[in-house]
């Protein structure tokens, strides 16, 4: 049984007349006929008395009418889902964005986002970099805010901001005195590790060799941590520039080599994007980024 003869049946059904159902349906007579008698065949018997002007429906008719009004019913629901779906995508974004991004340099521009799509629902998902690698090429989100090098070829990046790396440290730390912390400054230091930090994946895209080695003393996922043992004086970290610092902590830039990233508007390339995907990435690519980077 295939949709158009349930349409057909159904629309006999309510005129009880074949001519005017085919009018109804769009079609000529000869093919709403043709598609009743082959559902007759499948079902095994006349659905349909034909009386003169007058069309009845046979017992065999009403027995099935209520599975057929089911069947297309069942089919619309699925249609009014579709359709529904087919509209929240287009006014949705699942973005995921690294866990080591702050969002000073994001809110603006998700304030001017909503005030373009005015219905969007934007979910954010904050994972490592390398998850949402992943998550991007599996199809799990559709756009990632990621600042990691050597992305893969299958995905497009689109260049936001650059910022630097820069060490942290409580006030009256040695590094206080300098302008700037060469790298090789480090070594011997008591040292926090942000365990997600991404600054030995961008040191090594550098081509740097690494000729320091730090007393790595507590280690942790959560910044905030990291952050108030740093402002306690219980050792320096490195962390990106536009990363939100407690009040007291201070930083200088890491220079010899010196180190930064940028933050790019990641995508799979290829996969076809949403309306409002699509109208994102025009606004990113407009919009008044620091330190911006065309593409």
């Amino acid at each position: 049984m295939e949709m158009h003869q349930v349409r057909y049946f159904l629309a006999v059904c309510e005129t009880l007349n074949f001519t005017r159902a085919a009018e109804a349906c769009g079609v000529a007579q000869p093919s709403l006929t043709k598609a009743m008698k082959k559902l007759e065949e499948e079902f095994g018997g006349d659905l349909f008395r034909r009386e003169r002007n007058q069309t009845h429906l046979t017992d065999l008719g009403k027995l099935v009418k209520p599975h057929i009004e089911a069947v297309f019913s069942a089919s619309e629901a699925a249609k009014a889902d579709a359709d529904g779906f087919k509209s929240q995508d287009q006014a949705a974004i699942k973005l995921g964005v690294m866990s080591t991004i702050g969002p000073s340099q994001m809110v603006g521009f998700i304030a001017r986002l909503r005030d373009e799509i005015p219905q969007l629902e934007l979910t954010i998902r904050e994972a490592p970099g390398r998850d949402l690698i992943g998550a991007l090429l599996n199809g799990e989100i559709e756009v990632g805010l990621i600042g990691m090098p050597n992305l893969p070829d299958r995905l497009h990046a689109l260049p936001l901001y650059a910022e630097r790396y820069t060490v942290a440290f409580a006030k009256g730390h040695p590094f206080e005195q300098l302008n700037a912390v060469p790298v090789n400054a480090l070594h011997g230091r008591d040292y926090l590790k942000r365990v997600h930090c991404e600054f030995s994946d961008h040191f090594e895209a550098l081509g740097a060799v690494k000729e320091f080695q730090v007393n790595v003393r507590y280690a942790s996922e959560r910044e905030d941590w990291i952050q108030a043992m740093v402002l306690a004086g219980m050792g320096c970290c490195i962390m990106p520039e536009f990363l939100p610092a407690l009040p007291g902590i201070a930083s200088r830039p890491v220079v010899e080599p010196e180190v930064s990233r940028t933050i790019s508007l990641v995508t799979a390339a290829g996969r076809p994007n949403s309306a409002a995907l699509s109208a994102m990435i025009r606004l990113a690519r407009r919009f008044p980024w620091p330190s911006a980077t065309p593409e």
